[in-house]
């Protein structure tokens, strides 16, 4: 029985390793993404709130 559990503790930390490389990746992938994409994100956002001023202006 101690020997399942330890088992067990062994195999959820091995686990937790990894999810926090999963994470890691994730967002060494979010960031690239962002990067390679910054102009038609910068554009987006502008416009976005160029329409909400705008929009705001009245009311």
């Amino acid at each position: 029985m101690r020997e399942r559990v330890q088992m067990f503790v062994a195999e959820m930390q091995a686990e937790t390793g990894l999810s926090v490389v999963e994470m890691i990746l994730i967002l060494v992938v979010i960031i690239a993404l962002v990067l390679i994409f910054k102009t038609q994100l910068t554009t987006l956002v502008n416009d976005i709130f160029e329409k909400i001023t705008s929009e705001s202006a009245g009311i």
